[in-house]
């Protein structure tokens, strides 16, 4: 009888794929390497003589280079994340390093892939190898596969079995992120992407990258009808897509970006499926040059802005296009910064975002070849044409909203001949069919050059799937003179003047219903009621949408009454006239940003937003997990708006929440004339859950017939674990389980929950006692929510105690108090060491806000007993903050903290004469001493020597720095940190 496994089955079969692209195959153990090497040497050195006419005629120069290449591997060792390492050696990858391998020294390219003919074998030796072994000390560890380009490990890729159900890509996903990475980074320095796959699912992901955001890959569909590809047919089409040489060498120069995360770590971004396929169709469109528009749909909140970046980045890089002008085309000034935000994370080069329709008109007119940032307001004045080239690629974010008005006419006439193409988050609808016209090509299928729906980004993980729960009971307000007024709110644009003022006299009438302030009052009462019970328990942040300034600021006097006035805060646009106390509530672009990073941040008090415009669009923050809807949106605002809370927070962020007083959605769905089906799939109706639960239980307790579930103990728990005692009917249960799980998850705390709890907590309790305890088959055994886990322990009391011994404040000490394990817990002596240990790293920010908290701490609790659990509480988890904090600190490699000696020593050197550039120079000395360095090079002649030139050479020639005094300083600070 014939048998499947991992190697057979899935690794074979995509080694036989790659093998079939014309790439040699090569076993790990016939590899010419040694297994603690990272580069197949021989073979980079090849490639350097082959691709390089200076080193071809000196080969020898080919060791200097490899000697370059494997001081950043040994780096790699030391660093807790090779991302930093890796982002340093794509430099080299991509071309972007040089030596000084010309006449006279001078600087010339080094070439280690050639990118001209990714898939001709005279230009690039591609490999794939199978069970590739790496050793490090002791340390060995197994890659089921590895593409290699060159001699360099581009791709690794783990495969588990297709016939086990506890086995999915997760595991393997799992594999290469939590233990592979972690305990030999520097093979996975040179690495592009790497992927994962039990023969059912294909999932790829970069260094560093949560297993959550690992991506799938799909082609996109041409026939909607067509039957969904599974099981190896589908991985088929993924090795198909991602692993061939071009697609490789595309991730590697185009895809990928580095940026910086919110907690000031650098991160690797690699391209979704449906951002790779629409930058190729726009690219291949302005190639081409015969149709000169397209128009993209990418569902709201599946990476819109990065799709802008990476096409970017790969016009630019065209040499048929000879050096194009790139314009990012917005239309308002909060997605201006959002975009502008995520091209400067991504440092895209030449870019230049317009102040004005000044320096517009001046770029163009001057043909600049950049990547422009402006909104479409600064064409409103353009005298005719400003620009005749062809060579401009203009993309419009939202483009059927930035048509309005006469901008998108005007911007046409001083662009004639530019390609044009139209990007939006929202599908267009039959009103918008000038959408189509201006940006649709009839060459298009359905009038999309590429399409990315509600149910592709939620099938895909790239967004949450959103849940709607109307609460209206006593406060919601008279449905018949609602729905008259949105009747004639929803009318179109060329209205008579009798039809306006009809109409402003029924939106009067609705804006009295609304603002009325005893229902604000009830409202506002209702929503601190609900964001307690509801939101903050999951440490997640809501919005509130108000009908207009004036309650916005109602609601946030009330808020304050519930909260206290650091819990929330206003968004407001800026008006002319506005009052000290309106005015108070305006940020400007610098205040806003901090407004956004605060919220942004988990350990921050600021919870909710309240807001009437600004920030229903271009507002990306996926820790904002619920919005309460108290004003009338219509159509794309409607739908901008409440997708607001569908970005992915691992890990306990399972859907966003929509809670709507006014009973907009049913009303306005109706109205919505594109594809409400998928906006019904996408949206779910909390009643329509309450409705799934009953059933969803019966359903597991099939699984226990004849169990008594009255009995106790473990002659109990031995009856029900006998009736799911095999593996296929323990995985069926696990299932069952996990949907009832995620509907107890959604619904919690709704009082309907109390007739199932018995029920629940007694399946719960099973189910944990037969859940396998290792990392196999997460997809199934899904990890317990918050609620579930507190129902659980809802029964267990912890009581602390106050006692007088002196603590030491540690992890262990943390957890230990945490989990109620001390019995003698001085909240005093804790606050005594809390300050203690913040005072001796004052001069870093992390613990000055640190210090803030304790502060606001002490002054919380003043008037309160030092013995309240509250106030414990609280220090506790600020104790638990100093530690990581201090971790963090001890974890910065020395050669970082170094770097942030020189920064130091340069900057108090700069004056108005001398305006040193100290980045440039602390990042050259940086540059030059980790390349010739090697351990123990202090205690050594020729060490000590090489490393006085170097740094002689970078301070005296290149940045004319004489000072003997600063030589011998930096010199100083480089033998004590590199």
């Amino acid at each position: 009888m014939a048998q499947f496994n991992e190697a057979n089955s899935v690794r074979d079969f995509i080694r036989d794929l790659v093998k079939s692209i014309d790439i040699q195959f090569v076993p790990g153990n016939e590899l010419p390497r040694s297994t603690d090497q990272v580069l197949l040497e021989g073979m980079v050195k090849a490639a350097l003589i082959r691709l390089n006419p200076e080193i071809g005629a000196d080969p020898e120069k080919a060791d200097e280079v490899i000697y370059n290449l494997r001081a950043i591997l040994i780096a790699a060792r030391t660093s807790p994340h090779p991302v930093v390492a890796n982002g340093e050696f794509m430099a080299w990858l991509t071309g972007q390093k040089s030596m000084p391998f010309g006449p006279n020294g001078e600087h010339t390219t080094v070439r280690l892939i050639d990118f001209n003919h990714p898939d001709e074998d005279s230009s690039n030796q591609w490999v794939i190898s199978t069970e590739v072994t790496f050793k490090q000390g002791r340390l060995e560890k197994r890659f089921d596969l590895v593409l290699w380009c060159n001699g360099f490990p581009l791709v690794v890729g783990e495969a588990k079995t297709p016939i086990r159900p506890a086995y999915t890509w997760i595991d393997g996903a799992a594999q290469i992120h939590d233990d592979y990475e972690q305990s030999v980074p520097q093979f996975f320095v040179p690495n592009v992407f790497s992927f994962a796959t039990e023969g059912k699912d294909f999932r790829y992901g970069t260094v560093g990258m949560p297993i959550e955001l690992w991506g799938p890959w799909r082609e996109e569909a041409t026939d909607d009808d067509a039957p969904a590809k599974i099981g190896l047919v589908a991985v088929e089409d993924a090795v198909e897509g991602v692993l061939k040489p071009a697609a490789v060498l595309d991730f590697l120069r185009f895809f990928t970006i580095y940026a910086t995360d919110r907690k000031h770590r650098k991160i690797k971004i690699i391209a979704r499926f449906q951002q790779f396929q629409a930058t190729n169709l726009i690219v291949q469109r302005v190639l081409h040059g015969q149709i000169k528009q397209g128009l993209i749909w990418h569902f709201q909140g599946s990476g819109k802005s990065l799709l802008m970046v990476f096409t970017a980045l790969k016009l630019r890089a065209m040499a048929e296009l000879t050096n194009p002008t790139i314009l990012i085309v917005v239309d308002r000034i909060d997605l201006d910064t959002q975009i502008t935000g995520t091209f400067n994370a991504s440092d895209v080069p030449g870019l230049v975002s317009t102040d004005s329709r000044a320096q517009l008109q001046t770029l163009l007119s001057q043909g600049a070849r950049k990547v422009i940032i402006t909104t479409i307001h600064k064409f409103g004045e353009a005298p005719g044409v400003l620009d005749s080239r062809d060579n401009i690629i203009a993309m419009v974010d939202e483009a059927h909203r930035s048509q309005e008005g006469d901008y998108g006419q005007k911007m046409r006439e001083a662009l004639p001949n530019a390609f044009l193409f139209g990007l939006t988050g929202t599908p267009i609808n039959k009103r918008d069919r000038n959408t189509f016209m201006w940006f649709g090509s009839p060459e298009d299928e359905g009038g999309y050059l590429s399409r990315y729906s509600f149910h592709d980004s939620i099938r895909d993980g790239a967004t949450l799937p959103l849940h709607f729960e109307p609460r209206l009971s006593e406060i919601h307000i008279d449905q018949e003179a609602i729905d008259a007024a949105f009747e004639e709110l929803a009318a179109d644009r060329d209205l008579s003047e009798s039809d306006k003022i009809t109409l402003s006299k029924k939106a009067a009438s609705i804006e009295v219903l609304i603002k009325t302030p005893s229902r604000i009052t009830k409202i506002a009462a209702d929503i601190a009621d609900h964001f307690s019970a509801k939101v903050e328990p999951e440490g997640l942040k809501a919005q509130v949408v108000a009908y207009d300034r004036a309650s916005c600021m109602a609601y946030k006097e009330e808020f304050d009454k519930h909260f206290g006035p650091e819990t929330s805060t206003i968004v407001m646009s800026k008006s002319r006239g506005d009052s000290p106390d309106v005015a108070k509530w305006t940020p400007d672009a610098e205040d806003l940003e901090q407004v956004l990073a605060r919220f942004n941040d988990p350990a921050d008090p600021l919870k909710i937003i309240v807001v009437t415009a600004k920030l229903l669009t271009g507002f990306d923050a996926p820790i904002l997990y619920c919005q309460y809807l108290d004003k009338p949106l219509k159509e794309h605002t409607l739908l901008q708006a409440i997708t607001r809370t569908n970005r992915v927070y691992p890990p306990n962020k399972t859907h966003g929440l929509i809670v709507d007083y006014l009973g907009i959605f049913d009303d306005v769905a109706k109205s919505l004339a594109f594809d409400e089906k998928s906006v019904r799939q996408v949206i779910s109706n909390i009643e329509e859950l309450k409705s799934q639960l009953a059933p969803a239980i019966a359903a597991v307790l099939v699984f226990f017939p004849g169990v008594d579930r009255t009995v106790g103990g473990y002659e109990g728990l031995v009856q029900a674990q006998s009736a799911v005692a095999d593996d296929t009917t323990k995985d069926a249960f696990g299932l069952a389980y996990s949907i009832v799980s995620q509907l107890w998850e959604a619904l919690s705390p709704d009082p309907m929950l109390a007739q199932y709890r018995d029920d629940y907590r007694w399946l719960t309790d099973v189910y944990e006692s037969v859940r396998p305890s290792d990392i196999t088959g997460r997809l199934v055994w899904h990890a317990l929510g918050a609620k579930t886990v507190d129902l659980i322990n809802e029964h267990v009391q912890v009581e602390i105690p106050q006692g007088a011994e002196t603590i030491v404040l540690d992890a262990q000490t943390i957890e230990d108090l945490m989990l109620g394990k001390r019995h003698d817990i001085p909240a005093a002596e804790l606050e005594k060491q809390i300050t203690a240990r913040i005072a001796r790293h004052l001069n870093n920010p992390v613990f000055v806000e640190l210090g803030q908290r304790l502060n606001a701490l002490r002054d919380k609790y003043t008037d309160i007993q030092q013995s309240s659990l509250d106030f414990l509480r609280e220090l506790l988890e600020l104790a638990r903050d100093t530690v990581a904090a201090e971790k963090t600190v001890n974890e910065v490699p020395r050669e970082e903290q170094g770097k942030a000696a020189l920064s130091d020593l340069f900057e108090a050197l700069k004056t108005d004469e001398t305006p040193i550039i100290v980045d440039n120079i602390v990042n050259r000395i940086d540059e030059v001493v980790r390349a010739i360095r090697f351990d123990g090079w202090q205690s050594t002649i020729r060490g000590d020597q090489e490393v006085r030139q170097a740094l002689r050479k970078t301070l005296y020639v290149q940045f004319k720095i004489r000072d003997n005094d600063v030589f011998e300083k930096a010199l100083g600070y480089v033998r004590e940190y590199y």
